[in-house]
């Protein structure tokens, strides 16, 4: 009975990982940011309803994606290092599972989201085709430009928050998806050089890998410029205030630096700096937009 509940466990844990948390943990706190903002900005109540079908349809979704993308990219997992270890490649799940188990995720990201709203539905239906059609099984093996295209669905989220409470102000909401859109350039370039030798075993066309160091680091601070400079567009729509500027200003001061660093002085080390920084900066400016809106 004990090695039946640690073996069960053991799977729950499986599974779980799969999905591969840390990336949906993001883009569900992206949803509830929009969701929040909006509903403060407009004095909108939303019902505790809404707010388990968007979380948790979000979270669904989102889960599905990573599941669903681990199953196209089984092969090349395998062969990375530091992909080898995840639960399919591994061996801990067969390739079935994984396919039937993120395939029920998606139905139930799709239900909850229809509960919402239609818009909602069909904005996690693109997502979802975005991310393990077009970016997964198209664009990853064909295009250094995968991670444009593929961009919109980690996108998406924040505006199905957004539009979940409400369409006033929809300019607002698609500022907010947009912002997560010119976040993903940076985060995923900096990181794919940082690991560009496994990229390049796996032969995964990513712009380090079929691009010189001094080429991807000089694009890689473009992009970082243009979401520094994207993410000013909200205060200049006058629903947000000195609290989101000061905060987008200070740590795009900061995300400006450091892909100013890494243009200058490229490493590995740089670019994983960069990487693991960009992740506080997009969480740090969606609890701006929460706050200033709080007091808007």
């Amino acid at each position: 009975m004990v090695l039946e509940m640690k073996t069960f466990g053991s799977q729950i844990k499986n599974y779980y990982e799969l999905t591969k948390p840390k990336i949906w943990y993001l883009l569900v706190f992206t949803a509830f940011g929009a969701a929040i903002s909006a509903s403060w900005l407009f004095h909108i109540s939303v019902s505790l309803t809404t707010w388990i079908l968007l979380l948790f349809g979000v979270a669904a979704g989102s889960a599905a994606a990573d599941t669903l993308t681990g199953y196209n990219d089984r092969d090349i997992d395998a062969i990375m290092d530091r992909t080898k270890d995840r639960p399919i490649p591994s061996g801990r799940i067969s390739p079935k599972n994984a396919l039937v188990f993120g395939l029920v995720l998606a139905g139930i990201s799709l239900v909850f989201s229809y509960f919402i709203n239609i818009w909602a539905c069909f904005l996690m239906a693109f997502g979802l085709f975005d991310n393990i059609i077009v970016y997964s099984k198209w664009l990853k093996r064909s295009s250094q430009y995968n991670i444009i295209l593929g961009g919109f669905s980690g996108a998406t989220p924040a505006l199905i928050g957004y539009v979940a409470v409400t369409f006033q102000h929809i300019e607002i909401g698609l500022v907010m998806s947009g912002l997560v859109f010119f976040w993903i350039p940076t985060h995923i370039w900096s990181l794919a050089l940082h690991v560009k030798e496994d990229y390049k075993k796996a032969k995964v066309p990513m712009l380090p890998v079929i691009s010189s160091e001094i080429i991807s680091v000089r694009i890689i601070a473009i992009t970082t410029l243009m979401m520094v400079i994207f993410s000013i567009l909200p205060f200049l729509f006058n629903q947000f205030g000195l609290i989101y500027l000061v905060t987008a200003t200070i740590f795009g001061i900061v995300m400006m630096a450091l892909s100013l660093w890494l243009l200058f002085k490229p490493s590995e080390k740089t670019s994983w700096i960069v990487f693991k920084f960009s992740s506080p900066y997009l969480t740090a400016l969606f609890i701006a937009f929460m706050v200033d809106s709080f007091f808007h």
